[in-house]
């Protein structure tokens, strides 16, 4: 095919042979009505300096521009077509792409996470909302399955209180003036069921029992804790049996520590606590005041905690509890004003009780399992 277009450039190389066309149809020059041609990569005067040739050789994709002069052909022209212009927005669109995904991938992966968080977030404040509650009620729900009640028959009459579960197999806690004298004792469960226990050992001086469930096993024994790290101020939780009110749940505060309680050590004074063998009330002296009658002549005196949650007769022997449900005492001795000249029960708590720390407990549950002191 002969080449009939005019060249103008003496320096032209009509031997000179463009690079094979692109494998689709290259854009074709466009002429406006002033007769300016208009080339698909740009106008020419944007041509006119040579494109820098890139590391691999050549002209990196722009095809050069046609000699000045040269008249666009009618037929299909191995017009330049601009691989350097293509691949710039193909490149700058990559660029766009990279930058959108780990933009818009890092936003994603946060909109993810957070929406993730925010599911679980909720699920987990909806189980807790369903499955478990908190505060007073949350220790309740907790420790009361582990919280019994005691009704010991002598032959002086009953007394009832209330004991803490310390082992599965049926181990209890109580004060030795609930079961004093017992020839028979039965424990109520928080489910109502019922069972009968037997005394291990018993510590008059510091008012505290063991005794065991006939053929228990499987039973919610609760978690002890530290009296040390207790302090005035701190919210407790107590759990008993006042009146034979089974499960009754009080709270308060630690209201002081080391209190110096006297109780009496003779076995007859324990059926005054409740049920049908006397007033309903153990007396007690503090401070070098005597509370809720005589104290008799067989005393003993220890350091308790006192608290101003609601403690009555039938308390006496349940759980004085922190909140984060441990045992940090057992109730022993309450103050209830009760009316002159009345017999039975008493006008009720007036926010004065003392519990035995439970540390001294625990102190003392190896010699009661070996029968105890008295």
């Amino acid at each position: 095919m002969t080449d009939h277009t005019h060249r103008g450039n003496s320096d032209y190389d009509p031997n000179a042979a463009y690079p094979p066309p692109p494998a689709y149809e290259p854009e074709q020059p466009v002429t406006t009505p002033s007769g300016v041609t208009v080339w698909p990569s740009g106008s020419y005067a944007a041509h006119q300096a040579p494109p820098a040739a890139e590391a691999g050789g050549g002209y990196g994709g722009t095809y050069p521009p046609p000699p000045p002069g040269a008249q666009p052909s009618s037929g299909p022209s191995p017009v330049p077509s601009s691989r350097r212009k293509v691949r710039k927005p193909i490149a700058l669109f990559a660029a766009v792409a990279i930058a959108s995904g780990v933009v818009g991938g890092g936003t994603v992966a946060l909109v993810g996470n957070t929406t993730s968080h925010s599911s679980v977030s909720t699920a987990a404040a909806a189980v807790n909302a369903s499955s478990s509650k908190t505060g007073v009620a949350g220790v309740a729900a907790a420790v009361s399955p582990s919280i019994v009640e005691i009704g010991a028959t002598s032959n002086a009459g009953q007394s009832t209180g209330a004991g803490v579960i310390i082992t599965s197999d049926g181990e209890i806690i109580t004060n030795n003036h609930v079961i004093a004298g017992a020839n028979s004792i039965k424990v109520t469960y928080s489910n109502g069921k019922t069972a009968t226990a037997k005394v291990v050992g018993t510590d008059a001086k510091k008012d505290l029992a063991l005794i065991k469930v006939d053929n228990a096993g499987g039973l919610t024994a609760a978690k002890l804790g530290n009296s040390d790290g207790i302090a005035v101020g701190d919210q407790v939780v107590a759990i008993g049996s006042p009146e034979g009110l089974t499960g009754t749940v009080t709270s308060g505060i630690v209201s002081a520590l080391n209190r110096d309680v006297t109780v009496s050590t003779d076995e007859s004074q324990g059926q005054s606590q409740g049920g049908n063998g006397g007033s309903g009330q153990w007396p007690f002296e503090f401070g070098g005041n005597r509370y809720n009658g005589d104290t008799g002549n067989s005393t003993t005196t220890y350091q308790a905690i006192q608290t101003d949650a609601s403690l009555n007769p039938g308390n006496s022997g349940g759980a004085l509890i922190n909140m984060n449900g441990e045992i940090i005492g057992i109730n022993s001795a309450m103050y209830s004003a009760a009316s002159s000249g009345s017999s039975g029960s008493s006008a009720g708590s007036v926010g004065l009780g003392f519990s035995i720390p439970i540390n001294t407990v625990t102190a003392d549950l190896s010699s009661l399992r070996d029968g105890g002191t008295s």
